[in-house]
């Protein structure tokens, strides 16, 4: 392996030229507003596990359409104060696992909520939430889901699963809602930048090496799937590829990040083929807030800084969760 992009001078500089569509926020407002008339519905059932310093709750909340989705609540145990909590999104046809997967936040003393992802979870960790959708032709995986059209498109479930998952956290009352930061790698990271572009009032965001991002480039750039489903669904539909990079535009990390403001840690591995730098240096350029910084990797793929990467979170992350000092930290929708 080697690195095949840009230098990384370039890359701290590259900002493609990628207008959001016009409609980007009405789409997105129409979508949530649809969600929230379901109400949240939020229940947690305490699961009993031989994990003495945990208390483990399954938690079930209403996503997009009401859909019923599923998701972990790990707490610090022996009750107390309202704590700042992590919402964790998962990798690409992961699901929320097993509870012990996920115990790094809550060893740091703060809650960690992880959302399930519909009808993935059977490529490593294992899910429990469907996806009743149907979806016209597609190739084998989530990519092209619905590609045709940007209301049937598969992630927009999922992002909009994703806002109502900060929103569920949000509900339970070992939950301090005003310090609620999102998190994940990969499919994760995408999913962490709509939701830091969607929720306007998040202390913290921390995106490792996001999926998700400046489609077009990443398409055409790596032979290795998820994005290489694209290219095999327009290998077939040769007549569809405007169409599809269409849709593909309301779902762009790059667009999110220009909306997100809360302060942001991310990751990159510059010899990550799967979600090649330029893609992440794109949207880590376009992130509208300050209060950002990117960990690279020179030597690294996908894995990215893996347990350095989660050590460095662990040192930024309590900072962020101090109480505000009234500076903006989203954007009102």
């Amino acid at each position: 392996m080697s690195r095949f992009d840009l230098p990384l001078e370039e890359l701290r500089s590259y900002r493609p030229d990628l207008p959001a569509p016009d409609d980007f926020d009405a789409f997105w407002d129409g979508t949530l507003r649809e969600a929230r008339a379901s109400a949240i519905d939020a229940s947690f059932t305490p699961v009993d596990l031989p994990l003495p310093g945990v208390e483990v709750l399954d938690a079930t909340f209403a996503g997009f359409c009401g859909h019923p989705v599923k998701g972990w609540l790990i707490l610090p145990a022996g009750g107390g104060e309202p704590l700042p909590t992590v919402v964790k999104y998962i990798g690409y046809n992961g699901g929320r696992g097993l509870p012990h997967e996920h115990l790094l936040w809550a060893a740091a003393g703060f809650a960690c909520f992880v959302m399930d992802t519909r009808g993935q979870g059977s490529g490593g960790s294992v899910g429990d939430t469907p996806d009743p959708v149907g979806s016209t032709p597609a190739q084998p995986g989530q990519m092209t889901r619905g590609i045709g059209d940007r209301h049937g498109y598969y992630y927009r479930r999922v992002f909009t699963d994703a806002v109502r998952a900060v929103e569920a956290a949000r509900s339970h009352p070992r939950v301090d809602a005003s310090r609620v930061a999102v998190a994940g790698g990969s499919q994760g990271g995408g999913i962490t930048l709509a939701v830091a572009g969607l929720v306007p009032d998040l202390a913290a965001v921390a995106v490792d090496v996001p999926f998700l991002c400046h489609f077009q480039r990443a398409v055409s750039l790596t032979d290795r799937d998820p994005y290489r489903e694209v290219a095999r669904y327009l290998r077939a539909h040769r007549d569809h590829t405007d169409q599809v990079f269409r849709t593909l535009s309301y779902f762009d990390g790059v667009h999110f990040a220009a909306r997100a403001t809360a302060p942001a840690l991310f990751s990159v591995g510059l010899e990550d083929q799967t979600c090649p730098p330029s893609t992440v240096f794109a949207a880590f350029n376009a992130y509208r807030g300050t209060d950002k910084s990117i960990e690279v990797y020179p030597f690294n793929d996908h894995e990215g800084g893996g347990p350095f990467q989660s050590l460095r979170q662990l040192h930024w992350l309590p900072s962020r969760f101090a109480p505000t000092t009234g500076t903006e930290t989203g954007r009102t929708r």
